[in-house]
């Protein structure tokens, strides 16, 4: 995601090219690769844990005496030998080489996430819960950092929040990505902010609070916060749904950096420089006209 803090030096503009602004600041591009990072640690890690008790529940409670599962991934004795299931919402699915039942040819185990997948590729719960936890409290650190200085200087009010003008110009911005065509400013556009905003203050707070939900030695700091999340079983069904839509953003993300020009974006979140349309090219149209 390319959307923290923006800045232009004067004293680095280049005058022999307009089109090539300072866009990310180095507090940007430095929040933006520790983001990153963390979030793909806890992903991979968060899947090993996820893999000690492949089941999702609704509820405070859960057991063979509840009927609260809406997500299973497991594996069974068929006719046909082993084969691995994904059970959601009670509609069966034969996953077998992904999910429930995956490895090498002739060395396949029962596990809901498949190796290649998992950090560690092994089973191993210890290693994963300290990768996991490591790497949440650097995004939660980072986040707190990067929203109180946000705050403070403008940056969230100026860059990120959407004003009336950006919403009228909602639909053309949907029709333009529908139709691959990109305008390269200083600015981002409407579905850009409402994308970072929706992942900044929505996505990333929720699975930092359900996170904090399913930990034991919480519950005497904060005992009010599962009973308003509805129990650690659902606390813990919300923190993988935020870990799928983060997943689908990041994919479509990626999508979006192919379309627009990989080489311009890479070089903005690195560099910090990006180049933008000659003036004409974005220079808004008529009242009315489409």
């Amino acid at each position: 995601m390319d959307s923290v803090g923006t800045s232009q030096p004067a004293a680095e503009a280049d005058a022999k090219d307009t089109t090539l602004i300072y866009r990310q600041s180095r507090w940007t591009r430095l929040t933006h690769w520790l983001w990153a990072f963390s979030l793909f640690f806890m992903l991979l890690s968060g899947l090993q844990i996820f893999n000690a008790r492949p089941q999702l529940y609704i509820g405070k409670q859960s057991g063979f005496q509840f009927n609260n599962t809406i997500l299973q991934i497991g594996a069974e004795n068929t006719d046909n030998g082993p084969r691995g299931y994904t059970e959601i919402f009670g509609h069966r699915f034969d996953t077998t080489g992904v999910l429930g039942w995956s490895g090498p040819p002739g060395q396949e185990t029962p596990r809901a996430f498949p190796a290649w997948a998992t950090i560690p590729s092994y089973y191993d719960l210890g290693t994963a819960r300290v990768v996991h936890f490591f790497f949440a409290w650097v995004l939660s650190a980072t986040l707190l950092i990067w929203l109180v200085a946000g705050l403070i200087n403008g940056h969230i009010r100026r860059d990120l929040a959407p004003r009336l003008d950006d919403l009228r110009k909602l639909p053309r911005d949907i029709i333009d990505h529908a139709k691959l065509r990109f305008h390269h400013t200083r600015d981002y556009n409407t579905l850009q902010k409402m994308a970072y905003g929706g992942v900044l203050f929505v996505l990333l707070p929720l699975m930092i609070v359900t996170g904090l939900a399913m930990s034991p030695s919480m519950d005497s700091v904060l005992p009010w916060l599962n009973e308003i999340l509805g129990g650690r079983q659902t606390a813990r069904t919300i923190h993988f749904t935020v870990m799928v839509l983060l997943v689908l953003f990041f994919i479509i993300h990626m999508l979006m950096i192919l379309a627009a020009g990989p080489i311009n974006e890479l070089r903005s979140i690195i560099t910090g420089w990006y180049r933008t349309d000659p003036p004409a090219k974005h220079v808004e149209p008529a009242e009315g006209s489409v």
